[in-house]
């Protein structure tokens, strides 16, 4: 079966069981909405983390599907096909 891997930054894998690859299956086209929910189903830290409790991205939360930032796309409603990397940033805040 196809799958669709998510890669995590390093601040981000101590909430994934300390994976820096999480994946999901393609079972066709499958939305970033869609794909955070089966990545994150078994780490409800990780989910808090990427997303508020309307299910929004968090502001410094960034995905990328292809190298494409996904608010840039259709949100959450971007779809990924089997074969495409998801790559979620944290931007880290600094003064």
């Amino acid at each position: 079966m196809p799958d669709i891997s998510v890669v995590l930054p390093s601040i981000l894998q101590p909430l994934a069981g300390g994976q820096s690859i999480l994946t999901a299956p393609a079972d066709g086209p499958v939305t970033v909405g869609k794909l955070l929910d089966s990545v994150t189903g078994g780490y409800p830290v990780l989910a808090r983390r990427l997303r508020d409790e309307t299910g929004a991205l968090r502001r410094y939360v960034n995905i990328y599907v292809d190298g494409d930032e996904v608010r840039r796309l259709q949100g959450l409603e971007t779809e990924v096909a089997d074969g495409q990397e998801v790559l979620i940033i944290q931007s880290v805040a600094g003064g």
